[in-house]
């Protein structure tokens, strides 16, 4: 699990103006993704205050520090910026005032602006922050983006997991990660995969060695992340092993206490994977539109029985 992130990776992402780029933010971390509009705190109140959190000051605020004389403001923005907050972010074409300025430089907390409104600027810093702070997991698989289902392929090494995504690829669906997928819980729902920054891109083929993806196939044969919504088990084909024909009840796996569908596809020679893994995919993305193929089938049966004479 993540426990911090940088605050020049929210600088970066956000898009922040940096108001004291004399600050130097190295090794300054957010431990949080919850954000705190300090309010409360302008008007002199410190208890419950969460310090520890992004501060937004917003066009309330901002106009409510406006009014006050400047001999009431001065103690408050000591106590305020004396706590040890990451950083405090101005929104809505606001800036701080040159009190404030000057006492975050003596308490070296770093000042942000944004034109974004306070609503849309809270909404995608805490959206960012709970991916990145999100509890995360690496595993062992590729992990590819079919027709807008991420497939999640996984089975030992060498059973031919890079060759089903390259051919993937090659019909038209986009790589996220080979050999290892760094897998985030972002909500109790929803696993989101992304790959290593060190092996983005790339594949591993035996016999070849490594391809870039997205320079041989193109931007668009790569995606960076991708919700994880089936994973699919490549094994070898065990004779005395009974499969599963029909599909009228789903397999789950589980990670980081989320359960997602899961398909054992044995190997043979002579199965082509990759259309197995497409089939699956637009299989399962049917389900979730509400038709199920196999319970289809298995209405017919039951009201062709029904109809046969005793």
């Amino acid at each position: 699990m993540a426990s911090s992130v940088a605050i020049e990776k929210l600088v970066e992402k956000i898009g922040l103006r940096n108001l004291l780029p004399e600050i130097n933010m190295e090794g300054k971390k957010i431990v949080t993704s919850e954000i705190n509009r300090p309010a409360l705190q302008m008007t002199g109140y410190f208890d419950h205050f969460y310090s520890e959190r992004v501060q937004i000051i917003g066009y309330v605020e901002y106009t409510y520090l406006e009014n006050q004389p400047r001999e009431k403001k001065i103690p408050i923005y000591e106590k305020f910026l004396s706590y040890n907050i990451p950083c405090i972010i101005y929104t809505t074409l606001t800036e701080p005032d040159e009190d404030m300025l000057r006492l975050a430089m003596k308490y070296q907390i770093p000042l942000f602006a944004t034109d974004m409104s306070t609503s849309s600027a809270m909404a995608e810093i805490i959206r960012w922050l709970n991916v990145e702070l999100a509890p995360c997991i690496s595993i062992h698989g590729v992990l590819v983006d079919v027709y807008g289902e991420g497939v999640l392929i996984m089975g030992e090494s060498g059973i031919g997991k890079s060759e089903a995504a390259l051919e993937l690829i090659k019909r038209g669906h986009r790589l996220v990660s080979d050999d290892v997928v760094e897998i985030r819980k972002v909500s109790d729902d929803t696993l989101v995969g992304t790959a290593p920054d060190i092996t983005r891109h790339f594949i591993e083929l035996r016999g070849i060695g490594i391809i870039d993806v997205k320079t041989l196939f193109g931007v668009e044969s790569v995606k960076n992340t991708q919700s994880i919504d089936l994973v699919i088990k490549l094994e070898e084909w065990n004779r005395d092993k009974e499969y599963d024909r029909l599909g009228l009840e789903e397999e789950y796996t589980e990670f980081l206490g989320n359960k997602v569908v899961c398909h054992s596809l044995p190997i043979r020679p002579g199965r082509n994977l990759a259309v197995i893994v497409e089939s699956a995919a637009v299989n399962h993305r049917q389900k979730k539109m509400g038709y199920n193929a196999a319970q289809e089938l298995y209405n017919r049966v039951q009201k062709s029985l029904m109809r046969t004479p005793g």
